[in-house]
Order: C-alpha cells, then structure tokens, then sequence
C-alpha cells in the first residue's frame, strides 16, 4: 500500500533550478520519494502543516568525527596540533566499541535535530572489528541518511600518524563492505577514510587506495591543513604515486598550490571544507572561493565537537564571514571594489544542501527537493522572532535560523523530528553518551 505524505502551504526552496522557489507551495511525499512540488497538490495523504515554514531538502554533513561526541568541548581552545596530542593520542585508544556506540547514536541524532539528513562519519577510531560493528549499528538505529568511511585504528598517535607503516586492515573493510553494504541504495554506504602521504608511507597510501578501488568504494582524506600537512604537498604526492581520481574527497585543503587546485579538479575530485574548524584551530582560511574558482563545486562539514558546534548553520556563518572578510580586505589593501564574486547567502544554502550530496557522491537521491529523489526535507519555523519577519527566504535560513528553527525533518520519507521534537529515545542517547564521558573520563585519569 502507498504511504503519502503531503507537506502543504510552505515556503519551498527547492534547491533545484528546473522546479525553483515556491513562496507557497506543497511536496508530496509517496514511498519516501518526492513525487511532486508544486504551487498546490491534491492527494489523499497525511498533511504536515508547512504554512509559516521555510521547507528546504536536508543538510548534508560531508566530513564529522561523529565518534567524539562523547568528549565534546574537551578541547575547546586546542589547535590542530593540540588536537592530535589531546584527543587522538589521548582519548582515543581509550575507546571501546561500547564507546563508539554511544558516541554515534548521540552524534547522529545531534545531526537530525540540527536539520542535517545526511552524514559522512569519518571514523577513525576502528581500534578493533567490532568498533566499526558499534559504529554502523548506532547509525541504523537513528535512520539517518550516511556514508561511513572506515578509518584506521587510533591506538598511538606514533603508530598511526607519523609516516604510518600501519595500513588500514583490508580483510575487515572486505567484511564490512559483504556484511553491511552489499548494496549501495541503501540508507547506508561505505566509504575509506584515509590518512594519505606524508602521515603514511607510500606503500601504505597505494595499498589503503588500492583497497576502496578494489571494492568500489569513494576514499576521503585530509589534506593540506595546518602546520604539518599544509607543507606536505599531499595531492601533489598523490598525482606522482598516480593516485587521484574523481572517486576522493579532499578535505580542508587549506594551503594547496595554484598545482594542486589544477590537479584537483582535472581529475574531478571533490572538496569538504570545515570552515569554523579552520579558521578556529590554525588549519588555514577556508578555501570556498578558491574552489568554486576552479569550478569545484565546496561541500560544508562540521569536523570534531571537541571544539566547534554541531550544526550547518555555524558552518555556513563561519564560511560566508571568513571569506568576504578575506575579499574585503584583500580589496582593501588594493583599493579596488570588491569584486562581482563575493560568496551570497543562497549560495551557502546551496553549498550546505545541494553541493554536500554531490561530494557525497549521493546528488542523484538526495540534496535538493526534486520529484524522483527521496525525500530528505527540513522545515524551519519562519514564525519564531529570530526568523522574522521573512524577506529573502535563502537568507533567512543562512544568515538567522538555527537549530531551535528546525520544526520537521524527513529522511527518506520517514518523520525524524515532529513539532520540534525529535521521534528517537533522546532520554536514552544521552544517558548512553553521559556514562561514555564518564568511563573515557575514569580511564584517562587512571593512566594519568
């Protein structure tokens, strides 16, 4: 029997130019598919009551250590280079699966909450097979849309970091990809999440690649951030180990040569930026601009809630102010005007909706609201006195909305958040993350 949903009388920004911005209009919902958006729609289906909402499609997450909720804020004034001491040489060879568990059921539900539908969990904690058997299990639970990417162990920060002769255990992602992800149209897919050149050893890097290539899998890894890897030149090394191809995502990518752009897109990569991370701990600006400049087409992400919030609505503040405040004084310096180019806020709406799916490699189900894909939709209550009154609807949801905004989500159809509530046991999560904090907590000072 077809189920129907029908969300009537919203302000719908589609995200998708052949079907446009409806200041009224209605999304019907059949099956978990978006079956039509238009201006007025006639179905027998349960009707969700947008008027008053701004209804977007969900926001896409393209890179989040969701493991560490459980220590969020633990590192709230770190560096990148703290980060690696305090947390991946610190904390993480304290986590058990148990650990893992509580921190991805949280993490993930955090993103629901916070209007995000789709998730990349880059989880570089699997220090045994059943950490990323927790991992995937918590996700499931939530319903939310995500690809995992299956990282490597953090066990020892000179082991794993420091040109690593530790590759990534093939014979466990093999399993993984058999047990978990034997089709890939489901809500969950799979993808490895690498460490690269100069944190590896080559042999490592060409095995680590050739593994996702074996198993058809996208790869995404950091890259030039900070002070380590900023100077490492990794797509450069990539290039030169024949390596790229436009099945990776590149992350940060804060200080890459005028090359490395070039390299980038000619091999049709796709790029994850971070920007309350970068600009906070030291990675670097964040290089929006810079990619659209080479027609990359930039995805948001929030990185790690050791240190940053968890939601796109920081992300995208933290991006459009780096970057015009970059141009503007650039043109400044120049006296010139500022260019025609300056990032707008239907833009960053884009770039956290649309551009996330395609760096995801999941544009063909998911990040605009568009009749065939499956229904990822969020609505933000336009009515509360941080939204209104609604001028430029784009705007609002970029530039005031936040997470208390954030009335409905869907994910695949399926109601995730009602009336401002998430459907979860919310009660239980916590309680789960809480008594994670506390035993990471126990742990770490008795290795003290």
């Amino acid at each position: 029997m077809t189920h129907r949903t029908l969300l009537r009388a919203g302000h719908v920004l589609s995200m998708d130019p052949a079907v446009g911005d409806l200041p009224q209009g209605d999304v019907l919902i059949e099956d978990g598919k978006i079956a039509a958006v238009d201006r007025e729609i006639s179905a027998d289906a349960e009707v969700l009551d947008m008027t008053g909402r701004i209804v977007i499609p969900g926001f896409v997450d393209t890179h989040r250590h969701t493991w560490e909720a459980s220590i969020r804020n633990v590192a709230p004034n770190a560096t990148l280079d703290d980060y690696f001491v305090d947390i991946l040489d610190t904390f993480a060879p304290l986590y058990t699966p148990e650990d893992v568990y509580a921190a991805n059921l949280a993490g993930a539900l955090e993103c629901l909450n916070a209007g995000i539908t789709t998730l990349v969990d880059w989880s570089h904690i699997n220090n045994t097979p059943e950490h990323p058997d927790a991992a995937i299990r918590a996700l499931t639970e939530t319903g939310i849309r995500a690809q995992y990417a299956y990282g490597s162990a953090n066990t020892s920060l000179a082991d794993y970091w420091f040109e690593s002769k530790i590759a990534i255990p093939g014979d466990d992602v093999r399993r993984v990809r058999t047990e978990y992800f034997a089709s890939d149209d489901g809500l969950l897919t799979l993808a490895l999440a690498t460490r690269g050149p100069g944190f590896c050893v080559n042999d490592v890097v060409t095995s680590e690649w050739a593994l996702a290539r074996e198993l058809d899998i996208p790869i995404t890894v950091h890259v030039a951030m900070g002070r380590l890897a900023g100077r490492f030149g990794m797509v450069k090394q990539l290039h030169d180990l024949g390596l790229l191809g436009p099945d990776t995502t590149y992350v940060h990518c804060c200080y890459f040569s005028e090359e490395e752009w070039r390299l980038v897109a000619d091999s049709g990569g796709t790029v994850s930026i971070a920007p309350q991370v970068e600009t906070q701990m030291g990675h670097g600006w964040p290089p929006v601009m810079k990619a659209i400049e080479h027609g990359l087409r930039p995805s948001l992400s929030i990185d790690v809630v050791t240190t940053v919030p968890g939601d796109m609505f920081t992300q995208i503040r933290a991006a459009f102010g780096a970057e015009r405040a970059r141009v503007n004084a650039a043109s400044w310096q120049a006296d010139v005007p500022v260019p025609d180019t300056m990032l707008t806020a239907r833009q960053m709406l884009e770039i956290a909706t649309r551009n996330g799916a395609h760096v995801a490699g999941l544009e063909d189900r998911t990040g605009s609201l568009t009749p065939g894909k499956r229904a990822d939709v969020v609505a933000i209550d336009a009515t509360a006195l941080n939204v209104a009154p609604v001028h430029d609807a784009a705007a609002a949801v970029a530039l005031s909305a936040d997470v208390s905004n954030v009335e409905t989500v869907l994910v695949d159809g399926v109601v995730r958040k009602r009336d401002g509530r998430l459907t979860a046991d919310v009660a239980r999560a916590r309680r789960l993350v809480e008594e994670s904090r506390d035993r990471l907590l126990a742990a770490k000072e008795a290795g003290a």
